[in-house]
């Protein structure tokens, strides 16, 4: 532990402070020592009252003054403001308490930093800058022969969790990085090869596509920890590639292909870069159109028909309708038909208000140990819905995990198969 300086130390420090004029640096200079040595010790004298109690002591800072006579006063004082506070290189503040006076003025603050944000932030625009510049414009495909143009198919997926990690003895089910992609691919597969010739396909992916939104396995808002299958630069990759192997595969059967990726409350960072990426990757494609607002709600027109999306966590389906037509207005009251749809809870849920029918969705996802653990034993599909432009909703598939892809190939990449041990 370092000696408290002596008395005699401050008060000759003190002594050349005043020969110099007050002056700090002329005192550092003419003792030899540094700025700071000269004000640390200006101070340590006056907290120890070495210097009197005349105030104003250098220091300090006049708190309350009570009247003792026509010629005297107490005074009160404290110590004065630190230097101005500056958040350090490499972090931000995540959280700041504040205590103030009867009369509303601050008196205290508390900064709570965080360096994990920060970075997150950083990789995300790091990554979104290199997304734009080096990524390559794909070339236009052929369009198919033949469609319906009266129709719309939309596909409708959400909270597929990408890296996510499942163990069928604690969950019921395996789920990995690995089978989290080809069951999304195969469902994709089945569902376009059954549904209508339509002119128009909606990829409707409400949200949570990946489990995790940072380099921790944890979520963004609350901080609960995560069970996650793999690093989040893998993730990312394997995300990229499976959106483009379905839009493509969208873009063969279908005229045109509207791409709505929708925030969810796992991944509110990610779902920004990728609705930015696909933007720009197909902006020279005219046959695909992506909706890139940061918005948490999204629509699209077809014809009398409107559709709706939001991935729930901030409006339910109880209360969502009126959201909707309050936030595309012009557009709802152009239509007859109105649909919303959403996921988060990992259920199905429909209900039909005087404004819509809104529509929360199961998950192709096994559950995560919270979920089993917590008792919700939710199915698992999702659905191809088919829209008329003249007649709302006239057709729908629901394709479950089961009937795309054999039981035999989910069977996740960890110790859930026995091994002989060596002797």
């Amino acid at each position: 532990m370092t000696p408290a300086t002596p008395d005699e130390a401050l008060l000759a420090t003190h002594a050349a402070y005043l020969a110099n004029d007050k002056n700090q640096s002329a005192t550092a200079k003419a003792l030899g020592v540094s700025r700071e040595t000269v004000q640390r010790h200006v101070r340590q004298a006056a907290e120890r009252g070495l210097l009197g109690y005349a105030p104003v002591l250098e220091g300090f800072a006049i708190k309350s003054i009570a009247s003792k006579t026509a010629d005297g006063a107490w005074v009160k004082q404290v110590k004065e403001a630190g230097e101005e506070y500056a958040t350090p290189p490499g972090m931000i503040i995540k959280k700041r308490s504040v205590l103030s006076g009867a009369d509303n003025r601050v008196l205290l603050t508390w900064n709570k930093e965080d360096t994990a944000a920060q970075a997150t932030i950083d990789i995300m625009k790091s990554a979104l800058d290199a997304f734009k510049e080096e990524i390559p414009r794909v070339a236009a495909l052929s369009a198919p022969s033949h469609v319906r143009d009266d129709l719309l198919n939309q596909f409708v997926v959400t909270d597929n969790h990408f890296g996510m990690l499942s163990w069928r003895e604690e969950t019921g089910a395996d789920y990995d990085l690995r089978i989290a992609e080809q069951l999304l691919l195969d469902w994709f597969s089945a569902a376009i090869a059954q549904a209508p010739d339509a002119h128009t396909a909606i990829l409707a992916q409400l949200g949570d596509l990946m489990h995790h939104d940072a380099l921790e396995s944890v979520t963004p808002a609350h901080r609960h920890v995560l069970d996650a299958d793999s690093r989040l630069q893998k993730v990312i990759r394997v995300v990229i590639r499976t959106i483009r192997r379905i839009i493509d595969m969208l873009l063969q059967s279908h005229q045109h292909v509207h791409v709505v990726m929708a925030s969810g409350n796992h991944d509110p960072a990610s779902s920004a870069w990728l609705r930015e990426m696909l933007a720009t990757m197909y902006e020279d494609e005219p046959r695909i159109s992506v909706d890139n607002s940061p918005s948490l709600y999204y629509a699209y027109e077809w014809g009398r028909t409107g559709l709706y999306y939001h991935h729930m966590h901030k409006r339910g389906v109880k209360d969502i309708d009126r959201t909707f037509a309050g936030m595309f207005r012009e557009m709802f009251g152009r239509c007859r038909y109105n649909y919303g749809h959403g996921g988060h809870r990992h259920s199905d849920e429909v209900i039909e208000t005087p404004l819509m029918i809104v529509e929360r969705h199961q998950t192709l996802a096994a559950p995560d140990a919270h979920s089993a653990g917590g008792g919700w034993l939710s199915g698992r599909s999702a659905k191809r819905v088919t829209y008329s432009r003249q007649f709302g909703e006239v057709g729908r598939d629901v394709l479950r995990p089961e009937m795309v892809m054999g039981a035999s190939r989910f069977t996740a990449a960890n110790d859930n198969e026995p091994k002989e041990m060596a002797a």
